[in-house]
This record gives C-alpha cells, structure tokens and sequence, in this order.
C-alpha cells in the first residue's frame, strides 16, 4: 500500500475477529512508530505490549472508551518516558507522531487498530499505570487496540477548505 493511499484509507477499527496477529507484523508497527520524528531527536516513547487475555481484559477497565481492547488480539500502549528530556514538553507531540505512524503501518499490513486517548485525562491514566506497573516518571499518552478487522469502513475524505489559511488567519 502506498503511503497516501494509507492515509487516505485508514479509519479506525473497533471490533476485531478472534485471529492472532503475527509476532513479525507487531515488530513492524513497532519499528514504524519508532521511526516517527521527535524534538531534537530525543525519542521518548516506550512502549507495552499487551497481548494475554487477562491483561487486555484489564486494561479495557481502565477507560470508559477502551472496551475493545478485551476483544484486540494486541495492545500497545505507548508511553513518554519524562527523565532527563531535552525538550520536556514535547514527549506528547513526540508519542502522537509515534502513534499515527503505527495507526498506518497497522492498516498498510491489512489490520485493524483504532487510539484509545489516555493522557492527560489522569482518571484513565492512573488505573492504567497501576494495572500495568508503569514507573511513576513515565506516562501512557494512548494504547492502540490492534487486531483482524471485523468491521469494514468506507474512506471519508474530511478535507474541508474553510480550515485553511494562507499567509494570515
């Protein structure tokens, strides 16, 4: 798939069949939002991923919109590490482009993923990082629910000239 064509294309996917995702296809999400830009290259994602049942079963109670993580064969969550930044705080923007490139590369592979927003909304981020053990220096900016389509989405093409300006607002 090329890559307007992903981003034209790609929509978010809520429901997932039951079929596992393949270990290769997870390293390739992986390395994709890895490969994301960050302020002075300072790469503050991490990442966690959950594939047990019992631990995306637990992690779908900990926001009122992450219900589909019980049913995703993969979660990742991903995470801005906040020690000894350069540009502190930029780890959100940073995370974001990590999880867009995921978003793509999960649709470019044939699968399904949709961004369940966590941070800064702390009543999701607490349970999560308690549920999931993460330090306290570091924040789940999302999770991306990821797993065989089980729905179909037709493109939606959201260009709208009315949001574009020109030299001045």
């Amino acid at each position: 798939m090329e890559a307007l064509e992903a981003i034209m294309t790609r929509r978010s996917i809520r429901r997932f069949t039951a079929e596992p995702v393949a270990a290769e296809d997870v390293e390739t999400v992986l390395r994709a939002a890895q490969a994301a830009p960050s302020a002075g290259n300072q790469q503050p994602w991490r990442f966690i991923v959950l594939t047990e049942r019992d631990t995306l079963a637990a992690a779908a109670q900990t926001s009122p919109y992450a219900r589909m993580l019980a049913d995703a064969a993969v979660g990742i969550v991903v995470c801005g590490d906040t020690v000894d930044l350069k540009h502190a705080l930029m780890w959100q923007q940073d995370c974001s482009a990590a999880v867009q490139n995921a978003l793509l590369a999960t649709h470019a592979l044939g699968l399904g993923a949709v961004w369940l927003g966590y941070y800064p909304k702390m009543e999701r981020v607490g349970p999560l990082k308690q549920r999931l053990d993460i330090p306290d220096d570091v924040e789940p900016l999302a999770v991306i629910a990821i797993g065989h389509p089980a729905e179909a989405k037709e493109p939606v093409d959201r260009y709208d000239p009315s949001f574009v300006h020109y030299e001045r607002w």
